[in-house]
């Protein structure tokens, strides 16, 4: 989360506002033709672990290559936060991620009640790939 807030200080404004935040330290994406990405994450509402969460996504088109990186879905509000936490939920292939970058987050908005951000941490990946983002959902112990 440093790394995030020190590569665009303007998204403190999102981690402040928003109900609740999902985070996925580690995604790995791979594919040639047929590819896929998949990675194990935390929900933090009220600043703590709220429950855990992983998020697979099957594509197809032109892709070739690997890639490291981490993701971020603020939920803007308890309704958003709500059909998350109720499991099986999908961002289909029109929903946008915006990667962080100084500045970024001046552009960002949420739409349908979430936001994504994305920071690359290595790889490179040539793609024009259709396919969604699945999640699932576990709530952590009380």
């Amino acid at each position: 989360i440093l790394d995030i807030k020190r590569a665009d200080p303007g998204i403190e404004a999102f981690f402040e506002n928003a109900a609740g935040y999902a985070v996925f330290p580690n995604v790995g994406k791979g594919g040639f033709v047929i590819g896929g990405a998949y990675g194990r994450g935390v929900v933090i509402v009220n600043d703590r672990i709220d429950g855990y969460t992983t998020m697979s996504q099957a594509t197809i088109g032109l892709q070739l290559g690997g890639q490291k990186y981490a993701q971020f879905i603020f939920f803007r509000d308890t309704v958003a936060l709500g059909h998350f936490r109720r499991g099986n939920f999908e961002f289909g292939a029109q929903a946008s991620a915006v990667a962080i970058t100084a500045g970024a987050s001046s552009d960002a908005a949420y739409d349908q009640g979430v936001a994504i951000f994305t920071q690359a941490a290595g790889g490179l990946m040539l793609e024009g790939t259709v396919g969604g983002q699945r999640f699932t959902y576990e709530p952590a112990s009380p």
